[in-house]
């Protein structure tokens, strides 16, 4: 598959660059995508929540009362959590929430997202572009050029550039992430996908080793 190359004023440049069929052309697996989003979210997540059960608060262990003949429910300490004050039953506590992902699946998930983009018309190719130093207004100039307006753009670069990058930095609808760092949640947040022409190539050597 092929698709036009534009330049970053947002015009043609009459260059074309083939998009690898095994990379951007498969049927999408809905499932793998999201196998390795549940996966990517689940460990974002710290797990360190903690509350606090009976045998962590303070309070003393002597029985309130005697057990039977009150006419009401038996207590057994301060701590018991129905009282003001208790322990929480069954509270969260610390844990790790990772999971495991097969590399192959991962693969699978992020082609299965970049192909299901080309099908939708949300990937735009621009040529390689570098900035002398960090400027947000060009960023926001290739923004309107490129009729991004206010949707999630990913920007995939070829090799780490901190000039890109921190152009983009205090841009809420624009992230920059180099092509061998792509992952299912990333791409598929995106609303528009802006790959750099050099990236095409590194993200199918990326996905195809």
């Amino acid at each position: 598959m092929e698709i036009a190359v534009k330049d970053i004023k947002g015009k043609d440049t009459g260059k074309k660059v083939v998009l690898d069929d095994s990379v951007f052309g498969i049927e999408p697996n809905e499932h793998a995508v999201y196998l390795d989003v549940k996966a990517i979210l689940a460990n974002k997540r710290q797990g360190t929540h903690a509350s606090k059960e009976k045998s962590v608060i303070s309070g003393s262990t002597r029985k309130l009362k005697k057990q039977k003949g009150t006419g009401g429910a038996r207590a057994g300490s301060i701590k018991n959590p129905l009282f003001h004050g208790g322990a929480r039953v069954f509270g969260p506590q610390p844990r790790d929430y990772s999971e495991k992902v097969n590399k192959k699946l991962k693969e699978l998930a992020r082609k299965s997202v970049l192909s299901a983009k080309v099908k939708d018309n949300e990937v735009i190719v621009v040529e390689d572009f570098s900035f002398d130093v960090p400027k947000t207004k060009q960023m926001l100039e290739i923004k309107k050029n490129l009729n991004l307006n206010d949707k999630n753009s990913l920007i995939v670069v070829a090799n780490p550039n901190n000039n890109v990058y921190l152009s983009a930095r205090n841009l809420q609808s624009i992230s920059v992430v180099n092509a061998c760092d792509i992952n299912t949640y990333d791409l598929l947040k995106a609303k528009n996908l802006i790959l750099c022409v050099s990236s095409v190539e590194e993200i199918v050597k990326t996905l195809n080793k």
